[in-house]
């Protein structure tokens, strides 16, 4: 039998399980009555996946401390381990010391703020902060010049 030939291990390989992973966990979600209020949810489960990715998953696919740690030091707002470990546990209830996608996306959605939630909020925000200006520039009115 010939030999299958051996794929090569590139960096986008490893993500495409994961992607289709998480795009089954994201139809549970547009499945759940229990967000069916939600606004736009298909757009911000796209959003909530592409950030989860962005994360240096572990081997089992999930959150742990050290790509929370990574995370933050990108975002420029290291953390100390406790406050890392504090993070962790706010996500999952203190059930579990990594954040699988369906407690991310439950604390993303959820009423709770938690910091990960508002470190991910923010960075959004900091993203759409230098944004190309969108239509013609405001109208200065004849007292707001100098």
């Amino acid at each position: 039998a010939m030999a299958a030939p051996r794929r090569p291990s590139g960096g986008g390989l490893r993500k495409a399980p994961q992607d289709g992973r998480l795009e089954e966990i994201n139809k549970e979600f547009l499945c759940d009555p229990k967000f069916s209020n939600e606004k736009d949810l298909e757009e911000k489960l796209a959003v909530f996946k592409e950030k989860y990715m962005e994360f240096d998953l572990n081997n089992q696919g999930e959150i742990d401390l050290m790509s929370v740690k990574r995370m933050m030091e990108k975002l420029g707002a290291p953390k100390t381990h406790l406050e890392l470990k504090k993070m962790i546990s706010e996500v999952t209830g203190g059930v579990s010391d990594t954040i699988s996608y369906q407690d991310f996306v439950n604390v993303m959605l959820g009423k709770r703020s938690a910091v990960l939630k508002l470190v991910m909020m923010f960075e959004g925000k900091a993203n759409e902060s230098n944004p190309k200006p969108s239509g013609p520039p405001p109208e200065r009115d004849i007292a707001s010049l100098p």
